[in-house]
């Protein structure tokens, strides 16, 4: 008898998504209009250079937000905010927009509207902080759709930030926890072992 194919069969190639059913992350009228700018509408080099330059861009951005607010630099953090949302608002990319909108507020001492002071510094460091996890979320899925849309295969993840973050923190769990743990188990054993040898 001929041995059975193991071989799992390849899953066929999915198509670029269509832009139109992610109105909620993405303005399909703003993006269309870098779409326009390409000479060829196969490969699309020139819109795909500027959608991956903003990529890197984006990056170092919140490498650059997070050093400032270690350094509680309130100024260079609405700088940075203003920054990225004019590129983001650029491709169309509304979430991250918004996002970046209220960081640039934050850091000129407003509330996250632009319309109202904010003086508390420490106020505004946790609104930036909570404000650039959110803004990264709704980045990472707007950044895993334009890939799709340019022919990169993504693989799909689990949009849960916190479950993510739980999940890791099991992972990162020190080995020396981990021991005292098993330890703790075993003597809680060994207390009950003579009581129920007492019962007996």
């Amino acid at each position: 008898m001929a041995p059975a194919d193991t071989k799992k069969a390849e899953p066929a190639k999915q198509g670029p998504p269509k832009l139109s059913d992610y109105k909620e992350i993405l303005d399909e009228n703003t993006f269309e209009q870098i779409l326009e700018m390409d000479d060829d509408e196969e490969d699309r080099d020139f819109s795909k250079s500027i959608v991956y330059g903003f990529f890197d861009q984006a990056e170092n951005t919140y490498k650059k937000i997070q050093k400032e607010i270690d350094d509680k630099n309130l100024d260079e953090l609405s700088a940075l905010g203003h920054f990225l949302k004019g590129s983001s608002a650029t491709l169309g990319l509304i979430k991250v927009k918004d996002g970046c909108e209220k960081i640039q507020n934050f850091g000129a001492h407003k509330d996250e509207t632009g319309l109202i002071n904010q003086p508390d510094t420490e106020f505004c460091l946790k609104a930036i902080k909570t404000t650039l996890d959110e803004v990264k979320v709704e980045y990472r899925k707007v950044e895993k759709l334009l890939r799709r849309y340019y022919g990169e295969e993504v693989k799909d993840e689990e949009e849960k930030p916190e479950e993510e973050a739980k999940e890791e923190k099991k992972e990162e769990k020190p080995k020396e926890e981990t021991k005292q743990e098993v330890k703790e188990s075993k003597e809680s054993k060994e207390s009950k072992e003579p009581t129920k040898e007492a019962s007996n």
